[in-house]
């Protein structure tokens, strides 16, 4: 098993910038396929960026691409979530999760128990 804890959420303004970490602890990190999701309230929970096992490939939703970038330090067992030119429909709880696989999934078996990101308007 993995355990995932996620930080740097926070209240910003539009057009502002935060990096949202997400810490793991357990069986061995670089093992493991990686993804954030958010939600916000009244919504579908949105995958919002996937990251391969090596960190070679990524994915992005329409909605961030060109505006986050998902990148992995297998080293220090953390992915990092960088966002920039923030919107307030950026708004939502966000969960890092991860999967004992290779690639870019939909799918995840463990979950990090998610931090608020705010963007006002």
């Amino acid at each position: 098993q993995v355990q995932l804890v996620e930080s740097g959420g926070g209240l910003v303004q539009a057009g502002g910038s935060l990096r949202l970490s997400c810490a793991a602890s357990g069986r061995t990190f670089s093992s493991y396929a990686m993804g954030w999701f958010r939600q916000a309230p009244g919504k579908e929970r949105e995958r919002v960026a996937a990251i391969s096992r090596s960190g070679v490939t990524t994915y992005y939703a329409d909605s961030v691409k060109g505006r986050f970038t998902l990148s992995r330090d297998n080293a220090k067992n953390t992915v990092y979530l960088q966002m920039n030119s923030l919107k307030p429909e950026d708004t939502a709880v966000y969960y890092c999760a991860a999967r004992y696989d290779v690639g870019l999934y939909t799918q995840y078996d463990y979950w990090g128990q998610g931090t608020q990101v705010t963007v006002s308007s």
